[in-house]
């Protein structure tokens, strides 16, 4: 069974479902699918791993393709959430990268109602699409999937929250998502004009406040997203490392309280393993 197909009936189910975690490379996802089944590639991750850049526009859908498609290979079983902005501005072009994922075996896609220049859901000073525009955009790329589960997200805030959510119901979107949101009451308040399934995204240091997955429950939500924490934590891990070492005058630290080349390479031979039949020498090591 396709991934996407998979997700959508475990979703029908009503069962709780485990969180989508933000990764930016296949490193990030290596670690992070030891947690959880569910992946996502998140915009603001690839933008700051692969170009050294905040998230406000610079992806080209053929380098999100491919990056998507290194995670397919080495993590064949977890199901990917792949961020796509805009669908890079024109609905020909998100109907053909959609395409290209679900043929990959992506599981589910983010499509947004942002105009460029778009702006990470949690900064100020995003500009929402006509909402006919959108969901001219949105209905496209609906109709021409087969297995691939769609995720629309708005952006928008105050009363075009409801107005947006009202008419996105109407059509075949699996899950709908309201990104920074900055109270719980709003996604209680999303829940009562949709049965469309709900996803709470949160983020360090953003809008939305932080709650448990038995909060988002209460309130109406039906999945979870932590779409910055690999990111984050390398982050603060990378600068904290790197202190020590050179406040030791050069000194790399001991051992046997840090990640070595013997832990690294353990991790990377699992996704070998994808490829290389039980004998190879390497595996076997």
């Amino acid at each position: 069974m396709h991934l996407g197909s998979a997700l959508r009936l475990e979703i029908r189910k009503g069962r709780p479902i485990a969180p989508f975690i933000g990764i930016f490379d296949a490193f990030s996802a290596t670690i992070a699918a030891k947690h959880s089944p569910n992946l996502f590639y998140s915009g603001f991750g690839f933008a700051a791993s692969q170009y050294g850049l905040p998230d406000i526009g610079y992806i080209a859908w053929s380098d999100m393709v491919q990056a998507a498609w290194r995670i397919r290979q080495i993590l064949p079983q977890h199901k990917l959430l792949v961020d796509v902005d805009d669908g890079y501005v024109d609905a020909s072009v998100a109907c053909h990268v959609s395409a290209q994922l679900e043929r990959m075996g992506v599981a589910m896609i983010m499509l947004e109602d942002q105009k460029r220049p778009r702006r990470c859901g949690h900064y100020d000073g995003k500009i929402l699409l006509p909402l006919d525009e959108y969901m001219e955009k949105l209905e496209l790329v609906l109709a021409q999937r087969t297995d691939l589960c769609v995720l629309a997200r708005t952006d928008a805030s105050g009363d075009e929250i409801f107005r947006r959510i009202e008419r996105i119901s109407g059509t075949d979107v699996d899950v709908i998502m309201v990104d920074g949101v900055r109270s719980i009451e709003t996604l209680r308040e999303v829940r009562k004009i949709t049965d469309k399934p709900l996803l709470f995204n949160q983020i360090a240091g953003g809008k939305s406040p932080r709650v448990t997955l038995s909060e988002l429950r209460e309130a109406g939500a039906n999945l979870a997203l932590y779409s910055t924490p690999c990111l984050f934590a390398a982050q603060a891990a990378i600068d904290e490392s790197l202190a020590a070492i050179f406040s030791d005058d050069g000194r790399l630290p001991d051992a046997d309280s840090a990640i070595g080349v013997v832990e690294c390479s353990d991790l990377l031979k699992q996704n070998m393993s994808h490829h290389l039949p039980p004998s190879s020498s390497f595996l076997n090591a």
